[in-house]
């Protein structure tokens, strides 16, 4: 089981570049260590009351103009998550060079609330996963996110039913 690390604690502080609320911005902070998963944990209350909002995938594949291909094997994914809390109420986490991703849609009339996260490193690649109950090695049906590196950043002001990872709403969409 993992010690809750103290938000108090000067050299957290110092790290994170978090003092105070004021400080927190919408700059990406590296995750590089068990402790920092665990500091920000806490800070998010565990993803408590929170929601998988969007998705965005980005492979390093794309075709040029020319019609010549460019392969590359680095994979991004971007993640909104929403929470029922007024401090810190959104959190957007960046994977690179993933290693593996897995969404669980919810059936219909459920709900896909998030009650406590997964958020841990194991033989350097981050697993992130929508139950604390999740490991690589469960064949259950949770969302979650294996990278070799991730970063987050406070994403309070997006809130609400509007989409932040594209642009337009696609013909006949019921979630523009």
């Amino acid at each position: 089981m993992l010690a809750v690390p103290s938000i108090l604690n000067p050299i957290c502080y110092d790290l994170w570049g978090m003092k105070t609320d004021s400080d927190v911005s919408r700059t990406w902070q590296a995750l590089q260590s068990q402790a920092q998963l665990g500091e920000l944990m806490y800070l998010f209350g565990n993803f408590h009351d929170a929601c998988v909002r969007e998705i965005h995938l980005v492979t390093g594949h794309y075709v040029h103009e020319t019609l010549s291909m460019t392969v590359d094997w680095r994979t991004t994914v971007h993640m909104l998550i929403q929470r029922q809390y007024r401090r810190r109420s959104a959190i957007e986490l960046r994977f690179e060079e993933l290693v593996g991703l897995r969404f669980s849609a919810p059936l219909p009339d459920c709900e896909n609330i998030i009650h406590d996260a997964a958020f841990f490193i194991q033989n350097g690649v981050f697993y992130w996963a929508d139950s604390s109950a999740w490991t690589p090695e469960s064949s259950s049906e949770n969302t979650w996110v294996a990278a070799r590196r991730v970063y987050w950043r406070d994403a309070s002001e997006w809130l609400g039913a509007s989409l932040r990872y594209r642009s337009d709403a696609e013909p006949g969409s019921a979630h523009s």
